[in-house]
């Protein structure tokens, strides 16, 4: 029960911060859509920023932390201090050398991968000409999210969560004042501008806590070293695990650059609810599969496997529980959440159909995408980095067919739906093979739950057809029409709520119990 409390503050922490965070970066994006909406610059920009965001994810999100947080663990445990921290500025080194190699790639092979990631653009010189600089120009942001990931790592094994989950937040200011100020006299390049020194930012927010905490620089750049081969032997497996979800993401900006059969303006349609369906994975999935690695690998090490299925099990139920409403919300609420958020400037009517229409679909596998985030870590930290691999393999496969045969009738809406399924498919395939290997998983009892959340959920979609009657026959961006649907969502969350305190929910219970007691010491 201890471990399990300590896991929720954990996870409510970070969900503080990254919700923070995304707030911020919601202003931010609203900034940018009403400044470039989804014109030109704005595909533009998003071709250019698609690889740091791949590389973020990948490593910044995923293969550092999965790999780092247990070897440094296990030195800090067995190890003395002074290894500990001389193991550390070995990574520094092979992650700082990895960085610089890869950002002087990009700026030299930037047209070919503008050429590769949309294929579209080539039709257009102007547009592929503005692509390439943005490329050139933002990819040195590499450098910074190299940095900043292995920052996360080594401060997460250490049990230093706060910072990193700080330094997004700083970025996202940043970005955002950099384009309201000079987004008027430079353009798109004000973008490029604010991200480049809101990496800056990051890496200064955390290297001095990593330097007081004991981080040492010497004249020698060692890169051999046994946790070197450790390391790399671990992160490459998980590298490629998130490089292939992220492949999922470079075809439908490839397919979407294609304006001929999806129609013009996709690739910002997509970018734009992708930024949208990310805010509850982040919130939940990410804190929660962040706080939970260390956890896993702990239960593991020490060969309590029960713990080790019930953390699985809690977290799963937590993740369920939190993107079933989430889902229902962005599915019936696609085009008013999307006009109150965006539609202004050059962010037009049009703009507005075809980002819903993405966001629609992309909602059909929120549960996935999510649910995939804490299923793969209990993979990792049982040692196996293989069967995730296999299983995003053939998902990739399934997603490029689905894109091919969806995109025709659904346009830009195909593209996203079969990213969801693709990801409803990895998702069963990786519970059902945890499910054999760990025997005792409770399938059947997550399998009630699950049901308990798809009645409260039935519900709830129920509640926001009639409220949408009587509240949103008519929609803008002012500020009536975002009270509106703000009241919608409240309304609509309370009926979940309480609909799943009936159905038996533990965790709404837990909720509704919570608010209960503060009514009632209000009215004492």
């Amino acid at each position: 029960m201890n471990n399990i409390k300590s896991l929720i503050k954990s996870t409510g922490l970070l969900s503080v911060f990254i919700l923070s965070s995304r707030i911020v970066g919601f202003f931010r994006d609203v900034v940018f859509a009403r400044f470039f909406g989804t014109n030109i610059y704005a595909q533009a920009f998003v071709v250019a920023y698609k690889l740091p965001n791949m590389f973020r994810d990948m490593v910044g999100e995923g293969a550092t932390d999965s790999a780092i947080v247990p070897v440094l663990s296990e030195y800090r445990h067995k190890k003395t201090e002074e290894e500990f921290w001389s193991t550390a500025r070995i990574i520094f080194n092979v992650m700082l050398l990895t960085v610089l190699i890869l950002t002087i790639l990009g700026v030299i092979f930037a047209p070919s991968i503008v050429r590769v990631i949309v294929p579209g653009f080539s039709k257009d010189p102007e547009k592929f000409k503005i692509a390439v600089l943005l490329t050139r120009c933002v990819f040195p942001y590499i450098i910074f999210l190299g940095i900043v990931a292995y920052s996360k790592g080594v401060l997460n094994s250490i049990n230093h969560f706060t910072m990193p989950a700080i330094a997004p937040v700083a970025l996202n200011i940043v970005m955002m004042i950099f384009m309201i100020f000079l987004c008027p006299v430079i353009g798109i390049m004000a973008v490029v501008a604010g991200i480049i020194f809101g990496g800056f930012i990051q890496v200064a927010l955390q290297m001095p806590i990593l330097i007081k905490k004991g981080l040492k620089f010497d004249k020698t750049f060692r890169l051999i070293h046994p946790v070197s081969a450790k390391i790399v032997k671990l992160i490459i497996p998980r590298i490629l695990g998130s490089a292939l979800y992220q492949a999922s993401i470079l075809i439908d900006t490839v397919l979407a650059s294609l304006s001929g059969i999806v129609g013009v303006g996709g690739v910002a349609a997509l970018y734009y609810a992708h930024k949208l369906i990310h805010l509850p994975i982040a919130l939940f999935a990410i804190s929660l599969s962040t706080a939970s690695l260390p956890r896993l690998s702990k239960e593991i090490a020490l060969k309590d496997l029960d713990q080790f299925k019930h953390t699985i099990q809690f977290s799963l139920k937590i993740i369920f529980t939190a993107m079933a409403p989430a889902t229902i919300g962005f599915m019936l609420l696609s085009k008013p959440i999307i006009i109150i958020l965006f539609q202004r400037g050059e962010f037009n009517e049009y703009s507005t159909l075809i980002t819903a229409n993405s966001l629609f679909f992309y909602a059909l596998g929120l549960f996935a995408y999510a649910g995939i985030k804490i299923l793969v870590n209990a993979f990792y930290a049982m040692g196996d980095t293989k069967t995730p691999v296999k299983i995003s393999s053939v998902s990739l496969i399934l997603n490029f067919v689905l894109n091919l045969i969806l995109m025709w009738p659904f346009k830009i809406g195909g593209l996203a739906l079969a990213t969801s399924l693709a990801a409803i498919y990895n998702f069963f395939m990786l519970y059902s093979q945890l499910a054999r290997r760990a025997e005792g998983l409770a399938s059947r009892e997550l399998l009630l739950y699950c049901k308990k959340i798809l009645i409260s959920s039935l519900i709830m979609g129920i509640s926001i057809v009639i409220l949408k009657k009587i509240f949103l026959n008519t929609i803008s961006s002012d500020i009536m029409s975002v009270l509106k649907v703000l009241i919608v969502i409240g309304i609509a969350s309370t009926v979940y709520l309480i609909a799943g305190y009936f159905t038996g929910m533990e965790f709404t219970r837990d909720i509704t119990v919570f608010f209960k007691k503060k009514i009632n010491r209000v009215k004492n």
